[in-house]
C-alpha cells in the first residue's frame, strides 16, 4: 500500500497540500504565532530564491532534453550533472522547499516547522528514494559516482 504512494502525485501537488496544511495549523493554533521582523520581505525573498532554483532545475533538464515529469523518471534520456546539478541531486525540491519555508516564514507560526520536516521526509521516501533506484538501474555506474560526489539537498 506505502509503494504505491512512489511516484504518484506530482511534486508541484504536494507542495501546495503542504501549503494548505500549513495554512489550516495556523488557523487552528493561531496563539502560536509570531510577529517576525520583516515577515513579508523574508517571505517572498525566500519564496523567489526558491522558484529560482526550481526554475534552474527545470532549465537544465531541458537543456539537456531529458523529462521533467518526476512521476516518469525512467523516461530520462540523460543525466543531469552540470549547471545547479553540480550543487544538489534535488535542486527542484530545494526550491520548493525554500518556497514552503517563506511560507512558513509568513505565517509565522512554529508549528509549520514540523510540517516542514514532514515534507522533506515525504520527498525522500516517496519521491526521490523511487528515482534514485531508477537512476542507478539505468545510468549504474555514472550515477552512483554523481551520488557520491552531490548531496541530495545541499
Amino acid at each position: 500500500m506505502i509503494q504505491k504512494l512512489e511516484l504518484r502525485i506530482p511534486p508541484v501537488v504536494q507542495v501546495a497540500i503542504f501549503a494548505l496544511v500549513m495554512w489550516l495549523l495556523d488557523q487552528w493554533f493561531p496563539a502560536a504565532a509570531l510577529e517576525l521582523p520583516a515577515n513579508l520581505w523574508m517571505a517572498i525573498l525566500l519564496a523567489v530564491g526558491g522558484a529560482a532554483i526550481a526554475l534552474s532545475g527545470v532549465w537544465a533538464f531541458r537543456k539537456a532534453r531529458t523529462t521533467v515529469d518526476p512521476r516518469v523518471p525512467e523516461q530520462a534520456s540523460s543525466l543531469v550533472t552540470g549547471g545547479i546539478y553540480r550543487y544538489s541531486r534535488n535542486p527542484m525540491y530545494l526550491g520548493f522547499l525554500l518556497a514552503l519555508l517563506g511560507w512558513a516564514y509568513f505565517l509565522g507560526n512554529p508549528i509549520n516547522l514540523v510540517v516542514l520536516i514532514g515534507f522533506v521526509i515525504y520527498m525522500n521516501r516517496f519521491q526521490i528514494q523511487p528515482e534514485e533506484r531508477i537512476m542507478q538501474q539505468k545510468f549504474g555506474h555514472q550515477f552512483r559516482q554523481y551520488q557520491s560526489d552531490v548531496r541530495r539537498w545541499i
